[in-house]
């Protein structure tokens, strides 16, 4: 059997169970910088030869790594078809082109689901097609937009990707009422938020924050060390960074944004070629990035303690009844929604309306 796509292409059943498979397979990566990519490769007589994904930012893309797992089993995929979900790149970044490498594995065909809309990565199918193989588009595209959906929106607003970190108790509260916070998250949580950390290419706190706790938003080793990778410190308040501040270091990787609008800050993270940012402000900071819609993923560690008095840990949302709340979803990637680190739950979730 077989279906035609939006562009008139016609797929069979088999590329379509394919194509579901590099999607579920996508979800394996990290969201960020990149978007989440999956890839299939079939033989000329439809079987699965290997599949792939995309691990983060300077990881081999999916393409590569369907390519590499093929060449580390001994399997011949020239002549077959890979299904990625993302037009294969065209450029050179950390890695190499996977338009060249789909054309050095000798591969006959590539289905794709979406165009990739990132100017410098775009062109990929053009030069495909111009090395003789069959390129088709459109196969799985409305499932790749909503996986990628807020990936797609930061790329066209010109943003870095947000994401938005909580540590919290079940009661919501990130500090008691004397201040106190250190640690409501377990050491489990605490590594893998370092673990985000040495991925990420900026931190962003508000001055209130860096005032009250003097915070030095380092990345760290398991072992205590600092890691290779230090993002960007980011300082967001009208307010200038106290002297001596622990977050200035002594690495000159520590930035002032003169300004309480988080459109602002991020567009100037941007120009400093910024592309992942995670926010890890007070309550204040919080809400003013989600009430403005400018959240991508939110990583809650929940700590299962409860306070009773102390700092919520968002305000400032403005919603006054149960029809103006903010609704998320779950967010199976990475790992999944929902995970135990020690005593702590990690949660999960990216916007419940996609924008793209």
């Amino acid at each position: 059997m077989s279906g035609h796509d939006v562009n008139g292409a016609s797929f069979t059943d088999i590329e379509r169970a394919a194509m579901h498979q590099a999607l579920d397979a996508a979800l394996g990566g990290p969201r960020g910088a990149n978007p989440l990519v999956g890839a299939v490769i079939l033989d000329p007589e439809g079987r699965v030869l290997s599949v792939g994904h995309h691990r983060g930012a300077g990881t081999a893309h999916a393409e590569a790594d369907a390519l590499a797992t093929a060449r580390e089993h001994g399997i011949d995929v020239t002549g077959g078809t890979i299904l990625v979900t993302l037009e294969p790149c065209n450029h050179q970044g950390r890695t190499g082109p996977c338009a060249q490498a789909i054309i050095a594995a000798g591969l006959a065909r590539v289905i794709y689901a979406i165009d990739d809309p990132h100017d410098p990565a775009a062109g990929g199918a053009a030069t495909l097609r111009a090395s003789g193989i069959q390129v088709d588009s459109g196969l799985g595209a409305e499932q790749a937009r909503a996986l990628n959906a807020r990936w797609l929106a930061a790329v066209d607003d010109r943003r870095p990707f947000v994401t938005l970190h909580i540590a919290q108790t079940l009661d919501a509260r990130i500090a008691a009422e004397d201040g106190t916070s250190q640690w409501i998250s377990s050491p489990e949580s605490l590594r893998d938020n370092h673990a985000i950390r040495q991925r990420i290419d900026a931190i962003l706190v508000g001055t209130g924050t860096v005032e009250i706790d003097d915070p030095r938003l380092t990345a760290r080793t398991p072992d205590g060390e600092l890691a290779e990778h230090q993002p960007l410190r980011a300082v967001m308040g009208v307010r200038p960074i106290p002297e001596g501040a622990a977050i200035v270091g002594d690495d000159g990787r520590a930035i002032h944004l003169a300004t309480r609008e988080p459109a602002e800050a991020l567009a100037e993270l941007f120009d400093r070629g910024v592309r992942h940012v995670m926010v890890e402000g007070g309550s204040r900071i919080i809400g003013t990035f989600l009430s403005a819609g400018l959240v991508d993923e939110l990583v809650v560690y929940q700590a299962p303690t409860l306070l009773g008095s102390g700092k919520n840990s968002v305000a400032g949302l403005g919603i006054h009844t149960l029809a103006e709340a903010q609704s998320w979803d779950w967010d199976h990637s990475d790992g999944g929604a929902v995970r135990h680190l020690g005593r702590d739950l990690r949660l999960h979730l990216q916007p419940a309306t996609p924008q793209y």
